[in-house]
């Protein structure tokens, strides 16, 4: 039987300031129908560029492409327009890492699929309005109808991720390309949405091409797992045998750097006097019946040295309380009290003695760091803002932090799209540590950086602590990565901290439901395991689903 999609010696090359950059060089690969493919690998490794090649999006792009690209039969190097729209949408669809940026905001979710849907299979508008009721609902969302006359950013993340997918089935493809579809996602809605691509799959024999840097995703996913390191095939197999006994180092280096919830913990901290305190602290967004209440009670105490990682789903409250710990947000009510004085409610004139001492380390260091100046020139702010005029001592004191985070002095003047998402987040950690805190809140610091480079950002962070007795407050939705930096954990659900203590505590015998569900949403880096927990799940939505009907 001819393969699906047969890749041979595919080469990228993108053109640059001087020589050419090939971020594919001589990849070749199969892919069967209703089978399972990852591309798994580290940022910059090609495995983005090897699925838009898939579809022809380097068409225009000033991008070199060599080789042969099959996919359904079309060579998609020689296609026509006529056949490059067969293929996309009919015969690939392409589900891209970030709905946002791939919905339109200004048209309902429904509208647009219909869109796609009438390009591509013709038909008249009440048709392709009903297809485009038709997936939603097929991929889960409630009251398909009506919600398919909302706009993107009504829906939450997870339902946007769905309604993507939904898109890509609006015309029965053979296969779908997804980049990442889960990265940006808590821990349970990944579970879904990995759960809901499995059963695409069973029921329509969709094949299924999966680009992540996320092994434990590859695991819970995929037939075969083919590692990429700088455009090139390392090594590719079942993902039993690749995840369970890889034969090549660097594939040796990717599984090691994995965090894991059976890994090694921290030793336990001698604890010192408290630099945080937290009781009962409240935040309410607006007013009246409008009104939203984010954070609710939140009580928590952070020892100098100490981690504490903070972890639940989207919209838990998490971020928000982060923000008020350093009085970016001010709390509604409650008390919080840094080195035993309340600063909950100080006006900034009285808070400002204290500002530094309080740092934050952002999610999203590209929108954090500002593209017109250089980094050395954003990491130097807080030491103006301090009350530093000497330029010189400035300077030498931003190169100082540049290579204490790792990254080469000398690149002060460079400018933040010169540098990797790694190198860009220490730059964020080195601008927190330039007014030299004592509490950094660190909000989700490496929830989009591939394992090898969330291992160095973490190992850093850990590093640095231990150096400067940081008290450290880590905001995430990774469980794994939570349990690898903390000392405790607290537990948010709905803005309320539902579960704290010690990691042997929150981890080893987890007291409140919601944590044992977060737990058991973890991917598992064991094929078999995975499987195991994939048909507990959808055992338990049947059940669920039965209940509501009795109701």
């Amino acid at each position: 039987m001819t393969p699906l999609v047969e890749v041979t010696d595919l080469t990228v090359e993108f053109a640059r300031s001087g020589d050419p950059v090939r971020a594919v060089d001589g990849l070749s690969f199969t892919l069967g129908e209703g089978r399972a493919l990852a591309l798994v690998g580290e940022s910059g490794s090609g495995k983005s560029t090897v699925a838009g090649a898939l579809l022809g999006l380097h068409r225009g792009t000033g991008a070199r492409v060599g080789g042969t690209v099959r996919v359904g039969g079309i060579d998609v190097g020689t296609a026509g327009p006529g056949e490059l729209r067969r293929l996309r949408g009919g015969v690939a669809a392409m589900v891209f890492q970030d709905p946002l940026s791939a919905l339109d905001p200004y048209y309902a979710v429904g509208d647009q699929i219909a869109e796609v849907y009438r390009v591509h299979a013709g038909g008249s508008r009440r048709d392709a309005r009903a297809r485009a009721v038709e997936v939603l609902d097929r991929v889960g969302i409630p009251d398909a109808a009506r919600r398919s006359r909302s706009r993107p950013h009504e829906f939450s993340g997870g339902m946007r991720q769905r309604a993507l997918l939904a898109m890509a089935l609006a015309c029965e493809p053979r296969i779908i390309v997804a980049d990442e579809p889960t990265t940006a996602l808590d821990v349970t809605v990944q579970a879904q949405i990995l759960d809901l691509l499995h059963e695409l799959r069973r029921e329509t024999g969709t094949a299924l091409l999966l680009v992540t840097h996320d092994v434990g995703v590859a695991a819970e996913s995929v037939d075969e797992v083919l590692v990429m390191r700088d455009g090139r095939e390392v090594e590719r197999g079942p993902v039993g045998e690749v995840l369970g006994a890889p034969a090549e180092p660097y594939t040796k280096r990717l599984l090691a750097a994995v965090p894991r919830l059976d890994g090694p913990v921290r030793e336990p901290l001698e604890k010192g006097r408290p630099l945080l305190e937290v009781h009962d602290l409240r935040r309410v967004f607006g007013r009246g019946p409008k009104a939203v209440t984010a954070v609710e009670g939140a009580s928590l105490t952070l020892h100098a040295g100490e981690t504490l990682g903070v972890v639940g789903e989207s919209g838990s409250g998490k971020t928000t309380l982060g923000r008020m710990l350093v009085r970016l947000l001010d709390p509604t009510g409650g008390e919080l009290r840094y080195g035993g004085k309340d600063i909950g409610s100080l006006p900034e004139r009285e808070l400002r003695p204290h500002r530094h001492e309080l740092q934050m380390v952002f999610q999203d260091p590209v929108a954090s760091l500002n593209p017109r100046r250089s980094v050395g020139e954003s990491i130097a702010d807080p030491l103006r803002v301090a009350g530093e005029r000497d330029e010189n001592r400035i300077r030498g004191r931003v190169r100082e932090l540049l290579d204490r985070v790792g990254l080469d002095p000398d690149r002060y003047e460079a400018y933040p799209h010169e540098f990797s998402g790694g190198q860009r987040q220490r730059v964020g950690i080195a601008r927190a540590l330039a007014a030299e805190p004592r509490v950094v809140v660190c909000d989700e610091p490496v929830s989009a950086l591939d394992v090898t480079t969330q291992a160095q950002v973490t190992a850093l962070l850990a590093e640095l602590q231990a150096e400067l007795g940081l008290g450290l407050v880590f905001i995430a939705h990774d469980l794994a990565v939570v349990r690898q930096v903390s000392d405790r954990v607290a537990v948010m659900r709905a803005g309320r901290i539902v579960e704290q203590g010690t990691v042997a505590e929150v981890y080893g015998a987890p007291r409140d439901p919601y944590t044992r569900q977060l737990l058991a949403a973890v991917p598992s880096l064991d094929p078999l395991r995975a499987t195991e927990r994939r048909e507990q799940r959808r055992e338990q939505r049947r059940e669920e689903r039965q209940e509501l009907a009795v109701a």
